[in-house]
């Protein structure tokens, strides 16, 4: 079935909601405007039920269908922003200095409210849909802290989906796959600790500068020797600090980055190489390396059944060529992970056409993906609880 006659409808409406969230962004858990729109809009719909509060700042909605008593299922998405300045020059431009949402987040919340009041008219299903609205996906784990504040066993959540929107993919397509679709992070901040001096007498000195300049192409070596070449694994430094004039060496230098990789087993040799190789340097050169890793989120994993699902839905919005079932996996992170861990799903991505890309401060979310999205949304609720 193509899209919805009436998400085609109330696209301008959905548009004008996403429209003002994207000029008003938020960051982290500090959502409360994002958050009190969502809550004012479920409760308008007439959801049976409206949650706030939930880690930290989350929002949960409960529909629950006119055929009675069934499973229930859930649906994602994130609200949080960006600390970027927008160059966009949309009309409707955040309005807020350094914030801007530009991974799309206002277009997953808008779709979202958009399913709910369709959902929320019709009903047309047996048991409920779980609208959930989650904080802090960009670095602060708001999927986390809403499975940890017991939002699965509270309401009974049997299945849980999500949906990101894909610059470069065309509006109206849709990409999927089973197993890893997403990334594991890890972050790491390496401290060099040498012995400083004046940079016309070098050999008097431990220079920490040529020791972490050396790291950070030893660290490249993690991925071209010592991990299988068809295994996935990014190391990137993406920071480098160090010295404060011309003809002095520094103390110490510090650089920091990002691991990406897609198995645990990849995970946690790529931190043991980390710390070798830094011992080794450190011997090598008199110094002193100390290494902070932390862990961060984990793979975004697509349960078997619960993918083949989705993407049959998907099919049925889209149509067999614009679906992909088989991409490969997308190296960023995704905190939705999380809620994969403690409840089979599956992670979708959807179109939003040739704009530019997630991060970026020129990006804006495709409003013309609003109706493939809601009846997506729609289908996937109506097909999971048919009576």
């Amino acid at each position: 079935m193509p899209i919805l006659n009436r998400a085609a409808e109330m696209q301008d409406e959905v548009a004008g909601w996403r429209q003002h969230l994207h000029q008003t962004p938020e960051l982290n858990f500090d959502v409360f405007k994002t958050a009190a729109f969502v809550t004012e809009k479920l409760k308008a719909f007439g959801c049976d039920d409206v949650v706030t509060g939930l880690g930290k700042t989350g929002v949960v909605g409960i529909i629950r269908g006119r055929q009675g008593e069934g499973p229930t299922i859930g649906l994602r998405a994130d609200m949080d922003a960006l600390p970027l300045n927008e160059i966009s020059g949309k009309p409707y431009a955040s309005t807020i200095p350094g914030k801007m949402h530009a991974c799309g987040h206002d277009g997953h919340t808008a779709m979202l409210l958009g399913a709910a009041k369709y959902l929320a008219e019709t009903r047309n299903f047996t048991g409920s849909v779980a609208l959930i609205f989650q904080p802090a996906e960009e670095g602060g784990g708001g999927g986390n802290e809403m499975v940890k504040d017991g939002m699965m066993d509270r309401f009974d959540i049997s299945k849980v989906f999500g949906m990101h929107n894909m610059p470069g993919l065309p509006v109206g397509q849709f990409a999927i796959r089973p197993g890893p679709i997403m990334a594991a992070t890890a972050e790491f901040t390496i401290t060099v600790r040498g012995k400083g001096g004046h940079a016309a007498m070098p050999h008097g000195t431990i220079d920490p500068i040529v020791i972490t300049s050396q790291l950070v192409g030893a660290l490249q070596t993690i991925a071209s020797r010592s991990t299988d070449p068809v295994e996935a694994v990014v190391v990137s430094v993406t920071k480098f600090h160090a010295g404060d004039a011309y003809n002095i060496i520094p103390e110490t230098a510090e650089i920091a980055g990002t691991v990406r990789t897609l198995r645990k087993e990849i995970a946690k040799k790529s931190e043991e190489r980390i710390r070798t190789i830094c011992a080794g340097l450190a011997t090598a050169f008199g110094a002193r390396i100390e290494v902070d890793y932390q862990a961060n989120y984990p793979v975004t994993f697509n349960h078997a059944e619960e993918t083949i699902f989705a993407s049959d839905v998907a099919i049925g919005v889209a149509g067999d060529a614009y679906v992909h079932r088989g991409i490969q996996p997308v190296m960023g992170g995704e905190d939705f992970s999380y809620m994969l861990e403690a409840r089979p799903g599956a992670f979708i991505f959807i179109g939003n056409g040739d704009t530019a890309g997630l991060h970026n401060p020129a990006y804006d979310f495709n409003d013309e993906a609003i109706p493939h999205g809601m009846s997506y949304w729609v289908k996937l609720a109506e097909t999971a609880l048919a009576a």
